[in-house]
């Protein structure tokens, strides 16, 4: 065994023990969801922004928040409303009796974890001021430029059922998701649990206990390390394909993007790394796949009105295709 191999193992191990320490920490509050905090952590290590659908209280804002809490990282939440202008997100440039001069007043998007709640509900023009910062980690105003700080997260949620009030997002600004993670409902067990807690008043006292475990430098040594795990040229291949597949569907008007293919690798490589290994198996591509292109792809309107829905695609997209071995 290499010297470099072995330095791997031990940086996963580090890795692992620390995502460990975040998944017991968001454990002091939230019951079960343990799939969407490993797409959480997943997404945190690839340097990819999340997407959370579910219905309303299902702890889809609170999970964020947790999250922002187990690392020592700036936090700022944004509540989305039809009346919402984009100077509210990035900030203005305010006049300085002073110096007679501009200064750049930065909005709450100048953080490192920025949560924005209810996503779908402002409009086009709000949205659109998301896609440079989201592709591009800066925002452009009045000509000058303004670099975020690193680690830089957006997640938003949004609610799937209610329809009034709400704007469809534009593909652009879904395809710079790296994930759409969709939220349950709790079992039987997990609800009691959840009763259990408020019953005894432990509920919000355990949010309190929520602290910072990771911090930005450690969190960049992580991203480096997942960066590097290996991918052989018959998984890069199978990532294409399906990709290819979703592109040829007769049931799709719009399959996955280029981008949707990278996403597909980082993920899979950063989940890889949550698992300890440092090589990507079929079994990680298969597992990413679904949250990854739920949100790039779009059902043509008669498929729509059948109730098919983009997971049922992408699921028959994979099964089409040979694993490769």
């Amino acid at each position: 065994m290499s010297d470099h191999t072995f330095e791997s193992r031990l940086n996963l191990n580090e890795l692992q023990n620390s995502i460990t320490r975040v998944r017991e920490e968001i454990g002091k509050v939230i019951v079960g969801q343990t799939q969407m905090v490993d797409l959480l952590m997943t997404a945190l290590l690839a340097d990819g922004h999340v997407l959370l659908e579910g219905v309303p209280g299902v702890a889809k804002t609170l999970t964020a928040k947790l999250l922002a809490r187990t690392i020592a990282v700036d936090f700022a939440r944004i509540q989305f409303t039809p009346d919402l202008m984009p100077s509210d997100v990035l900030g203005t440039s305010v006049f300085n009796l002073k110096t007679s001069s501009f200064d750049f007043k930065a909005g709450p998007i100048f953080s490192n974890i920025v949560l924005i709640d209810e996503i779908n509900r402002a409009p086009a023009k709000t949205q659109s001021a998301l896609f440079e910062v989201m592709e591009e980690r800066q925002v452009t105003v009045d000509g000058l430029t303004h670099l975020m700080k690193s680690p830089y997260l957006v997640v938003a949620t949004q609610n799937p059922i209610e329809h009034e009030g709400t704007y469809r997002l534009p593909e652009a600004q879904l395809d710079r998701f790296l994930f759409k993670i969709t939220i349950d409902y709790p079992d039987l067990d997990q609800e009691v649990m959840i009763l259990t807690r408020h019953h005894g008043r432990r509920a919000m006292a355990a949010i309190e206990e929520v602290k910072p475990v990771l911090t930005a430098d450690q969190l960049a040594g992580f991203r480096a390390v997942s960066q590097s795990v290996h991918v052989e040229e018959n998984l890069l291949k199978y990532i294409a394909r399906i990709a290819q597949e979703t592109r040829k569907n007769a049931m799709l008007f719009l399959g996955a993007s280029p981008r949707a293919s990278v996403a597909m690798l980082n993920a899979a490589k950063a989940y890889a790394s949550l698992a300890g290994r440092d090589f990507v198996t079929p079994e990680d591509i298969k597992t990413i796949a679904l949250p990854a292109l739920r949100h790039r792809i779009s059902l043509n309107p008669d498929k729509e009105m059948e109730g098919v829905s983009p997971d049922d695609v992408v699921r028959q997209v994979i099964d089409r295709i040979e694993v490769p071995r």
